[in-house]
């Protein structure tokens, strides 16, 4: 047991709300259920008012707050947030509705300063910032758990296991673009903020123990400082079951057809997979129908689709017919960098041998510290380093150059130097 483990189970939560009595801890160690929030489900905070009230009453509570928010991922357009949570010692617990309230600047600004609790947090930081909301420094709790080297990182999971409750988690994948939300969704999504504070107080501790605090604080400041990720080009080649389209016309008819439908879930705020699946674009790449009667008859257009909608989707098929050659789309630009590992043994022994010694390295620590691989160092560094080595021989400014932290130049710098020295 890890002394957060022991400080959870012998000592009351230090809870916004106030630690249970220790009657209510199980003797037979099995996770206390937690059902209901301590203060119950807040009313959704959905006009100007009742914001300017929560505003106020967060900008005048005490240390950390903790976030979360919930998208409506596979049912609308877009990861645009639909109900945003906070907690925070002296202003309790917020359920906010970003529809009814579409600006939280103002909620933003009143925390700035404040350190953000999140879980997960490069899933949520994107669809907060759309409405205005950017932490200045942060805690992330599944991070956290990561470098302590807990197996299982899930919120639920790490409140099991490091604080002794056990969260109810059946409303995760439901459409929270749901209006009005039921009462059982918001006691949930109230629940998520209910022990964060706790969870990072407990995480804290442990990583002080094993000292790795330090690196914590240096990833946490990574992800707050990190911009907004560039949109991604040519979006269409990352359609499901891609690898099955060769030629140029095929793609065309995948590029032609994901931005047709792209452009109808918009219109329409669905999931694009709502309105056409990805295997129905590919199956109408391969086939490249040349009218309705031919889409029809494949999988993915049955006949449940409508003709307008069959019309439409052939539309597309017959743009990309009848593109010229010269405006066919190229295949897939090589994507910068080394290529894959399999190849390195044919096109560079010598590369190859360099990555087969530091993978080996990183692993051996990684694995010496308790913690993954990947948070020791990303696997596309070590390729990066291993495929060119730097010319001037300093391995620790190619690391910083990749993004690393001091943390980890600090730690892979002389595993590098020996895989690249030994296989020179």
């Amino acid at each position: 047991m890890t002394d957060a483990q022991e400080t959870a189970a012998d000592t009351a939560l230090r809870t916004t709300g106030g630690g249970p009595p220790d009657a209510d801890v199980p003797a037979n160690g099995l996770p206390t259920p937690l059902l209901v929030p301590r203060e119950g489900v807040p009313p959704v905070v959905a006009t100007e008012d009742a914001l300017a009230e929560v505003i106020a009453a967060f900008a005048a509570g005490r240390g950390p707050v903790a976030v979360d928010a919930e998208r409506a991922s596979g049912y609308r357009y877009g990861q645009r947030a639909y109900l945003v949570q906070l907690r925070r010692e002296g202003a309790g617990t917020a359920l906010i509705d970003p529809v009814g309230c579409p600006d939280l600047s103002g909620l933003g600004a009143a925390l700035d300063g404040v350190e953000w609790i999140l879980h997960a947090a490069t899933q949520d930081l994107p669809c907060l910032r759309e409405i205005g909301m950017v932490p200045s420094s942060l805690f992330d709790t599944e991070l956290a758990g990561r470098l302590a080297g807990f197996p299982r990182v899930g919120l639920g999971a790490m409140v099991e296991s490091v604080l002794g409750y056990a969260l109810e988690k059946g409303h995760s994948a439901v459409d929270w673009s749901t209006r009005p939300l039921p009462e059982p969704w918001l006691r949930y999504a109230a629940l998520d903020v209910e022990l964060l504070v706790d969870l990072r107080d407990a995480l804290e501790k442990e990583l002080d123990r094993q000292g790795k605090l330090e690196w914590a604080h240096q990833e946490f400041d990574a992800i707050a400082s990190a911009p907004p990720a560039p949109p991604r080009k040519d979006p269409w080649r990352r359609t499901s079951g891609m690898h099955k389209v060769r030629r140029r016309r095929q793609m065309a008819v995948v590029q032609e057809l994901w931005t047709a439908r792209d452009a109808v879930a918009q219109r329409r705020d669905v999931s694009p997979g709502k309105v056409l699946s990805d295997a129905a674009i590919v199956e109408a790449a391969l086939a490249v129908p040349v009218n309705v009667q031919a889409l029809a008859a494949l999988p993915g257009f049955g006949h449940r689709m409508g003709r307008r909608q069959l019309e439409q989707w052939q539309a597309a098929v017959d743009r990309a017919r009848a593109l010229p050659d010269a405006r066919l789309p190229q295949p897939g630009a090589a994507a910068a960098g080394p290529p894959p590992p399999r190849a390195w043994a044919d096109k560079d022994p010598a590369a190859a041998a360099r990555l087969s010694a530091a993978r080996a390295s990183v692993s051996a620590l990684a694995e010496q510290l308790n913690l993954p691989q990947e948070n020791l160092i990303t696997p596309d560094t070590v390729r990066r380093v291993c495929w060119e080595p730097p010319a001037d021989g300093d391995v620790a400014a190619a690391l910083r150059g990749h993004g690393a932290r001091p943390w980890q130049v600090e730690l892979v710098t002389p595993l590098l130097v020996t895989a690249l020295q030994a296989t020179a």
